[in-house]
C-alpha cells in the first residue's frame, strides 16, 4: 500500500534504534492555544488514545477559566507561556516578532512576567516555567534576564543553543505545517523523511530528543491523519519513547 510504503522508512530506523538497544526520544509541543475548541478536543483524544504528553503554548492575554477548566482533568497536558498577546511589534518588511527590540526591554519583560503569572494562576500544576515567543523569534537582549521573571526554559524551533548559555531551550525540529505554501499540512513523505534524517543524525550523539511542532487551530485533516499516524506506529514499533516537557527541564 501507498500508506506503507510512506512510514516504512520510519519503521526501518525506529528498527535500527532497537537492535542498537536504544531508543530515540519525541516531544510535542502545540502552538496558539486559548480557548476550547473542536480542534483542541481533537488534539486532546488524540493525547489520551496514545498516551503521548502535550505542552500547549498558551497565549496569557487571551485564554481565560474556559480553557483552564477543560485542561484541568487532562493527565498528559502541560502548559507554557506563548509570549503575552502574539502582537507584532516588529516594523513593516521584517519578520513578525513580539519580543524583539522594538520596545523598551523593561516594557517586554513586565509582559513575559505578568504572562508567566497568569499561566501559573490558571493552570495551577499544568502550568511549566517554560517560555515559547511567538512566531518562535526572541531578541538575545532579553535571554540573560527570562530567569529573573521566572522562566526555566526556552523552546523555539531548529537546532543550536536557542538560550545562547543564559537558559536552557527545549527546541522543536518539525513543523507540520507548509506556512509559506498550502498553510495546510506538509506532504507525508518529506515529513517523515525529516523525522528520519534527525533520527539518523542523532543515531551516534548523545542527544536523542526530537522536537514535533503543531497547531492544532490550523490543522487540516491531512494534519489530523498524519499526527494519528505517527503516534500509532511510534507507540506501537518501539525504539523510541514520547516524554513529556516537564521531564525536558
Amino acid at each position: 500500500m501507498i500508506e506503507d510504503a510512506v512510514w516504512q522508512p520510519l519503521r526501518d530506523e525506529l528498527s535500527r534504534w532497537i537492535n542498537a538497544s536504544r531508543s530515540v526520544q519525541f516531544w510535542l509541543r502545540d502552538d496558539d492555544a486559548v480557548e476550547p475548541s473542536d480542534a483542541l478536543n481533537r488534539l486532546l483524544m488524540l493525547s489520551n488514545e496514545y498516551e503521548v504528553p502535550v505542552l500547549l503554548a498558551v497565549i496569557p492575554s487571551l485564554a481565560g477559566a474556559p480553557l483552564a477548566d477543560m485542561l484541568k482533568p487532562e493527565r498528559f497536558v502541560a502548559v507554557a507561556t506563548h509570549g503575552w498577546s502574539h502582537e507584532n511589534h516588529a516594523g513593516k518588511g521584517e519578520k513578525k516578532q513580539e519580543l524583539g527590540d522594538h520596545r523598551l526591554l523593561k516594557v517586554v519583560l513586565h509582559e513575559l512576567d505578568e504572562g508567566r503569572s497568569r499561566i501559573a494562576k490558571l493552570f495551577t500544576k499544568q502550568a511549566l516555567p517554560i517560555l515559547v515567543p511567538p512566531w518562535n523569534r526572541i531578541d538575545s537582549s532579553l535571554l540573560p534576564h527570562l530567569n529573573s521573571v521566572g522562566f526555566a526554559a526556552l523552546s523555539v524551533f531548529g537546532k543550536g543553543s536557542a538560550g545562547q548559555g543564559h537558559i536552557p531551550a527545549v527546541n522543536t525540529h518539525i513543523d507540520l505545517i507548509d506556512w509559506h505554501g498550502t498553510r495546510g499540512c506538509r506532504d507525508h513523505n518529506e515529513l517523515v523523511a525529516e523525522i528520519v534524517m534527525e533520527m539518523r543524525g542523532r543515531f551516534e550523539g548523545d542527544d536523542s530528543i526530537i522536537g514535533i511542532l503543531g497547531h492544532h487551530l490550523v490543522h487540516d485533516e491531512s494534519a489530523w491523519i498524519f499526527l494519528k499516524r505517527l503516534f500509532e506506529i511510534t507507540t506501537e514499533t518501539g525504539g523510541c519513547r514520547w516524554v513529556s516537557a516537564a521531564e525536558l527541564i
